[in-house]
């Protein structure tokens, strides 16, 4: 694999990681946000990542999880609380957030490691064509 395949690659791993760590940041900037019992409670973003043909990654789609339904919380002194003090809260874990977030930080960091790699790779061959 040459120098410029793995800039290619690392690349498309980049922005999918990128994509996957924005999405964990907005829902775990939502694990505590209530809705009325009207309305549906704030779902989970799901990034689904799907191979390519050249060896890269891309995003496939982002996906909603999560039941829109959420769970009832009793808190009386929010001001989205129904008459008899419900609102809805998301249905997401926080562990399992935190996770994916070190998965992603993860991938995001070796993509970022395989360009410098490259990069050095191509440093070395100039110094050689220089000599």
């Amino acid at each position: 694999m040459g120098a410029f395949e793995m800039l290619r690659i690392a690349n498309t791993s980049l922005g999918m990681h990128q994509t996957w760590l924005d999405a964990l940041a907005h829902n775990i900037a939502n694990v505590n946000t209530a809705t009325p019992t009207s309305g549906n409670a704030f779902q989970e973003q799901l990034v689904v990542a799907q191979a390519r043909t050249d060896g890269g990654v891309d995003v496939a789609t982002i996906a909603q999880g999560g039941d829109p339904q959420g769970r009832l919380v009793s808190d009386p002194d929010n001001p989205l609380a129904d008459a008899n003090g419900m609102v809805r809260m998301p249905d997401m874990d926080m562990g399992e957030q935190m996770s994916s977030l070190v998965m992603a930080q993860r991938g995001f960091q070796a993509s970022v490691q395989v360009t410098k790699t490259a990069q050095d790779t191509y440093a070395s061959a100039l110094q050689i064509g220089r000599a």
